[in-house]
């Protein structure tokens, strides 16, 4: 009896201990994903102060995503050379010290310059702090440990722009990066108090090659999705940044499968679990559901003419319903498993991304907002049983890697979404040969999104019924 409950202590010990770490990583999170949509609501302003106009503003987003890109392969293997928590710390610190010069700077240059070094202090938080939940959570409490992660990314977006324009219109722009202060130093504090140190004990070699390779082709393929929505300057330059960067992604796996140190494990793709989730069907759905925060604002204000304010409450809805799921995802994938979870709930999610073609201004309130809340249900249970089941059978010396190739993905997808959406708009357009955007553009648009997700939704499939049960706790009946 003594031993087990010695056992039964150290199991409650465990799981403290990864419910503490997932946590104060969400801290960061939700500081870095704060940070990225609350700056949107002040650009105008931006350009006032730096006397330059408002659209010349979009090169601060552009350049932090470029250096998200450009770094983000590199976040594993400092994680395993100089350890998780020192990288992560450094990160942190990073981010805070560059929000405080974006809050200070006196010109673009400066601005663009502190917005650089912004996306190098995110490139590395992302994937390290995964990697810290990973070496902290038994697989019993990785469920709940992955849960505690995903809430910045559902609730950031909710209060971001409310924030932002709250806090520019009566304070000052510089104020949207200074919020970062605070909770940069109680990040810094949490991690330096609560979170142990660690290093990988066998350091590899950094591979250069691997890392310039992998570097220029994400920063290609990213720049190139993401001047899908802005087609103004014609279609060759983004054709051709997608071409290079999709040539140079290829050379890049053909030289991490044949070194003999690869700066990426490329192995993790092996395991099934992590390759359906992270590669195949879980890129595809991540593609349909991130298209579709994209379309709301724009299905609202430009389809249904509704002012910004309106359109923001109906958003609302569908970030609230986000956030509403967490409380049920746990036991919904311990009662019935990842993949009938992937299967009916990723059905239901396509089916509701598909139902808002069938809106319009007349539909009543009541039944929009049911529908916004709907869709941000399934929403939120799909990310969470997607980054979960992702990580449910990679070994311990896959995690770094399995880590990094995880955030890069997730940056394409979510790019890619924009694209396919920005495109199908604009080729219903075409199509039509009208001048402006109308409802039925849209209708066309959500119903090809929501057909992309049932495709990849029935993908899920491929997995076996036992798929992640040992970190789902769901035994399926023989």
């Amino acid at each position: 009896m003594t031993a087990i409950a010695e056992n039964k202590v150290l199991a409650e010990t465990a799981a403290r201990q990864a419910r503490r770490v997932a946590l104060i990583v969400a801290v960061a999170f939700f500081m870095q994903l704060l940070d990225s949509t609350i700056i949107s609501t002040s650009l105008p302003q931006m350009g006032d102060s730096f006397g330059v106009p408002a659209v010349a503003m979009s090169i601060g987003i552009t350049v932090y995503m470029l250096t998200m890109a450009v770094f983000v392969p590199l976040s594993g293997w400092l994680a395993d050379r100089f350890g998780a928590r020192n990288i992560f710390l450094v990160a942190i610190t990073l981010f805070t010290l560059a929000s405080i010069a974006c809050g200070i700077s006196q010109n673009l240059t400066q601005f663009v310059a502190a917005r650089a070094a912004q996306g190098l202090g995110s490139a590395l938080m992302t994937p390290v702090g995964r990697i810290l939940v990973l070496r902290n959570a038994p697989k019993s409490e990785l469920l709940n440990a992955t849960a505690l992660i995903t809430w910045p990314a559902l609730f950031a977006p909710v209060i971001g722009p409310v924030l932002g324009g709250f806090i520019t219109t009566y304070l000052s722009w510089h104020w949207n990066f200074f919020i970062n202060i605070p909770l940069g130093v109680a990040g810094l504090a949490l991690v330096a108090r609560y979170i142990p140190g660690d290093r990988d004990s066998e350091t590899r070699p950094f591979d250069w090659p691997g890392f310039l390779w992998t570097s220029m082709g994400l920063a290609s393929m990213l720049y190139g999705l993401e001047r899908i929505a802005h087609t103004e300057d014609g279609a060759l330059p983004t054709v051709a940044l997608i071409s290079t960067g999709s040539l140079v992604g290829w050379l890049a796996v053909r030289h991490l499968v044949r070194a003999k140190n690869p700066l990426l494990d490329l192995t993790a793709f092996k395991v099934q679990t992590f390759a359906i989730s992270t590669l195949s069907a879980g890129t595809i759905f991540r593609v349909a559901i991130n298209a579709t925060p994209f379309l709301l604002p724009l299905l609202f204000q430009v389809g249904f003419g509704l002012r910004p304010v309106d359109a923001g409450m109906l958003i609302l809805a569908y970030f609230l319903g986000n956030l509403g799921m967490k409380t049920v995802t746990t036991p919904t994938l311990r009662r019935f498993g990842f993949r009938s979870v992937l299967v009916v709930n990723g059905v239901i999610a396509s089916l509701s991304i598909m139902a808002c073609a069938a809106i319009s201004p007349q539909t009543p309130q009541a039944l929009v907002v049911a529908l916004m809340l709907i869709a941000g249900l399934t929403r939120s249970m799909q990310f969470t049983a997607l980054n979960t089941l992702a990580f449910a059978d990679v070994a311990s010396s896959q995690r770094s890697s399995a880590s990094t190739l995880s955030s890069m993905l997730q940056q394409v997808a979510m790019l890619f979404g924009v694209a396919v959406a920005a495109a199908l708009l604009n080729l219903s357009q075409i199509a039509r040969g009208v001048p402006a955007l109308d409802l039925v553009d849209f209708r066309i648009a959500f119903l090809a999104i929501g057909v992309i997700g049932l495709a990849a939704s029935f993908r899920f499939l491929a997995l076996p019924p036992a798929a992640g049960a040992e970190v789902s706790g769901h035994l399926p009946r023989n």
